[in-house]
C-alpha cells in the first residue's frame, strides 16, 4: 500500500510539474549589435549591459521568461537585414532592441515594418532614419525611437564652445579655416555636413569635406593635406575604435598644427590606451560618469567583466535596456500580456506620445520622446544632453556648456 501511495504522490507531482512547465510563457526577444567585426567592441559592451539589466530581474517579466537572441549586425547594412530576418522567421521573436550604425538600422527598418516587429531604440542617428520614418509613419511605426538624436541636435555644442573661446580671447586663430573629415557613411555624413553647416553659420569656411572607408587605419595623406591647407580647426567622427585611434595617432606624428574635433573617440572605455598622449587636447562630446549610479555602475561592470565601459556605448545602452524592460512590465501590467501587438500599443499609446519615459536611468535625467520630436528623444538639459569633453593626460574634461563644465577650453600652443 506504501509502495502504491509513493507511486500515486509522484505522479502527482509529475503532473504538477509538467503543468508548471507548460504553462510558463516566453517572450522572445532579438537583440541587434555588432557582435564581430570592426565595432565589436561595441557590441561586447552592449551585450554585457543588456545583462546586467534582465540579470537584475532574472530574466523575468510578470510570468513571462525573458530569452533573448544576438543578431549580429557585422556593422553591414545588408548582412544585418538578412540576419534579422532569419531570427524572426527561424526563431520567432515577437521584439526587437538596440543596434548602432545608422546604416543598419535604414536597412532593418525594412525588415521589422513586413513582420510588424516593434523594435526599440537602436542608436541609429542619422536623419535618413527620420526622414524615412516621417514618408511613412503607419508603415515604420515599428522602428520605435532612436537612442540617439541626429547630428545636428547635438553638434552646435561644439560651435558654441570654440566661439566663446575666440570670444574669451584664449583662442585666436590666424583665419576661421576648417576642414570636415569623417566614416562614409550616414553618420559620418550626417555629423560632418552638420557640423559645417553650424560652422559656417558662425563665420567659417570649410576648406574640404574627406570621407574614409569603415575601418580604416592609414590617414597620412589626408592628415598631410590639412596641414598644407593650414587650417584651424579639423572636425569628424569615426564609427570603430581601430578608424578613430590610429587617427589620433598619426595627427600627431605627422605634426597636424590644429585643433581636433573627434566625436566618438571616447566611445570605448581604453580609448586612453588606444592612443596615449596624442589625445591630449581634443575634443569630442561624451556622457560622462557623473552621477552615484553612474559611478557604481562603472564599477560593477568592469568588476564583473574585466573591461572599462564606455559611458556612451555601455552606459547609454544600459539605460535603453533599462527603458525597455519598463516598456515590458507597463505593457504586462496595462494590457495583460506580453505579444508583438501589445508591445507595439504600448509603443504608440505610451513611449510615442511621451507617457512612459525613463527618469531613472544613469546617464540623463530623463528619456523621453513626444510626437512633435519622434523618431528623436527630447533633447535639452533635463533630457538627452551630451557636454562637450576635452581630453588631457586620459581624462575627460567637460567644458562646455558652462553650467557642466569643469574648466575652460585649454589650447595647445601650437594651436594658438
Amino acid at each position: 500500500m506504501k509502495k502504491i501511495f509513493a507511486i500515486l504522490a509522484m505522479a502527482l507531482l509529475a503532473a504538477f510539474a509538467g503543468q508548471a512547465l507548460a504553462q510558463e510563457k516566453v517572450l522572445r526577444v532579438g537583440s541587434l549589435g555588432p557582435f564581430t567585426g570592426p565595432s565589436s567592441r561595441v557590441g561586447e559592451e552592449f551585450k554585457n549591459s543588456i545583462n546586467m539589466v534582465f540579470e537584475a530581474v532574472d530574466y523575468k517579466v510578470g510570468d513571462y521568461k525573458i530569452e533573448f537572441y544576438w543578431i549580429d549586425s557585422e556593422s553591414d547594412a545588408e548582412k544585418s537585414a538578412r540576419a534579422y530576418e532569419q531570427t524572426v522567421v527561424r526563431d520567432k521573436i515577437e521584439v526587437g532592441f538596440g543596434g548602432w550604425h545608422s546604416w543598419v538600422s535604414l536597412s532593418c527598418m525594412e525588415i521589422a515594418a513586413k513582420y510588424q516587429i516593434p523594435h526599440f531604440f537602436a542608436f541609429g542617428a542619422g536623419s535618413e532614419i527620420n526622414d524615412k520614418y516621417n514618408n511613412d509613419k503607419e508603415k515604420y511605426k515599428y522602428w520605435v525611437g532612436k537612442g540617439w538624436p541626429t547630428a545636428y541636435k547635438l553638434s552646435q555644442g561644439y560651435v558654441d564652445a570654440l566661439e566663446e573661446a575666440i570670444a574669451s580671447g584664449r583662442w585666436k586663430p590666424e583665419e576661421k579655416k576648417a576642414a570636415i573629415f569623417g566614416v562614409d557613411n550616414d553618420w559620418g555624413r550626417n555629423f560632418g555636413n552638420s557640423l559645417g553647416e553650424q560652422l559656417k553659420a558662425a563665420g567659417w569656411e570649410i576648406v574640404s569635406y574627406d570621407w574614409v572607408p569603415l575601418g580604416e587605419t592609414e590617414f597620412f595623406p589626408l592628415i598631410n593635406k590639412l596641414k598644407n591647407a593650414n587650417v584651424a580647426l579639423v572636425g569628424g567622427t569615426m564609427s570603430d575604435p581601430p578608424s578613430v585611434s590610429s587617427f589620433t595617432k598619426q595627427t600627431k606624428e605627422a605634426g597636424l598644427k590644429s585643433l581636433v574635433i573627434s566625436d566618438g573617440l571616447g566611445w570605448v572605455g581604453e580609448w586612453y590606451e588606444l592612443t596615449e598622449d596624442a589625445s591630449d587636447y581634443i575634443l569630442d562630446m561624451i556622457p560622462q560618469w557623473t552621477t552615484p549610479k553612474a559611478q557604481a555602475f562603472k564599477e560593477a561592470f568592469t568588476k564583473k567583466y574585466g573591461i572599462d565601459p564606455g559611458p556612451s556605448t555601455a552606459g547609454l545602452c544600459y539605460d535603453t535596456a533599462s527603458f525597455f524592460l519598463k516598456v515590458l512590465q507597463t505593457t504586462l501590467e496595462k494590457y495583460g500580456e506580453l505579444t508583438r501587438e501589445t508591445i507595439a500599443k504600448a509603443a504608440e499609446e505610451l513611449v510615442v506620445t511621451g507617457e512612459l519615459t525613463l527618469t531613472e536611468g544613469i546617464m540623463m535625467k530623463e528619456y523621453k520622446y513626444t510626437p512633435e520630436v519622434f523618431p528623436d528623444l527630447v533633447v535639452g538639459d533635463d533630457y538627452y544632453m551630451f557636454p562637450v569633453i576635452q581630453y588631457m593626460k586620459g581624462e575627460s574634461i567637460m567644458v562646455w556648456p558652462p553650467h557642466v563644465r569643469t574648466t575652460e577650453m585649454a589650447i595647445p600652443d601650437y594651436a594658438k
